[in-house]
């Protein structure tokens, strides 16, 4: 006996698009290309003030998603599209961690465990089956307003190390020469304004290489409803999380270990990416027996997408 309504397959087939697979010789980039082969997706997690560090979570993280444009366009979106039609109806729901986390808005259903339980499985298997790379800069705030002062700006620095981190991914693709659209989400006039700046300083020759870097960004307002911005979104939360409480068990960073760009390429991936496709500022150090490593635990655990 059928039910009624359609419920719509994630993935049409369990195949995927290989993000690193090499490209064929037509595909080789030419000076007559004007884009690379990548999008970008940027989104954070925490505040970037210094004047009021939150001891529950005192860190600044900052992700960038890199999807390959024919897999993140036959894949992925239909994916994320079909989740929303299955549990909304349609598709114009934002997937947004913070909601999903507190059961709120349009996610007020999943105070409902086994619904909870199902969703966040299927959530899940998209994140599994999407090949994307994860470049995160984790900046500890407390450290960094004891090292370099109140006047230094967390996200500045994040976008810095991302950026640099960036480029050697696209270098190792061979598409360092083309244009890469770097997708960051709209959180004000005056703060679009100096986020613009500081990344073209970098892109300018800034950076340790004081090369010019090829990217260009694009500010996306949260109602254009970008899959690539979404799934973002519910990387960061949990990156932070297991830079603060490492010894906490995080199901959602287990799984973003296979997604960080590492040293080694497809055959070691799960495994260095410690300062390759996660670094932290300030760089650690080996910490004295006295020196506390996590972050005071907020009374009850937040749970993680």
């Amino acid at each position: 006996m059928s039910t009624p309504g359609t419920q719509y397959a994630l993935f049409e087939t369990a195949e995927a698009l290989p993000v690193e697979q090499e490209a064929s010789e037509s595909e080789q980039p030419s000076t007559s290309r004007r884009f690379s082969d990548f999008v970008v997706y940027v989104d954070e997690s925490g505040d970037h003030s210094l004047a009021s560090i939150d001891p529950d979570y005192p860190v600044f993280v900052l992700a960038l998603c890199v999807f390959h444009k024919r897999h993140y366009a036959e894949k992925i979106i239909p994916a994320v599209e079909k989740l929303k039609f299955n549990y909304f109806g349609h598709d114009s729901v934002v997937l947004h961690e913070n909601e999903i986390r507190k059961q709120k808005g349009d996610f007020a259903f999943l105070s409902h465990r086994p619904t909870r339980v199902a969703f966040t499985a299927r959530l899940t298997s998209i994140m599994e089956a999407s090949n994307f790379i994860l470049i995160a800069g984790v900046v500890d705030k407390t450290r960094l307003s004891k090292g370099e002062g109140a006047s230094s700006n967390p996200y500045h620095i994040a976008l810095g190390i991302c950026l640099e981190a960036l480029r050697e991914f696209l270098a190792e693709k061979g598409q360092d020469q083309v244009k890469t659209h770097v997708v960051v989400e709209c959180r004000g006039k005056k703060e679009d304004a100096e986020l613009e700046l500081e990344f073209r300083r970098i892109c300018d020759g800034d950076n340790p290489g004081n090369r010019v870097l090829p990217f260009d960004i694009v500010f996306a307002d949260k109602k254009t409803n970008l899959t690539g911005l979404q799934l973002a979104d519910l990387v960061a939360r949990p990156v932070g999380l297991n830079y603060i409480r490492p010894q906490q068990a995080n199901q959602a960073f287990e799984l973003l270990k296979q997604k960080f760009f590492c040293d080694g390429g497809r055959a070691k991936v799960g495994s260095g990416y410690e300062g390759v496709g996660l670094m932290i500022y300030p760089p650690q150090k080996a910490k004295s027996p006295d020196e506390p490593t996590e972050a005071v635990a907020p009374t009850g655990n937040p749970q993680s997408t």
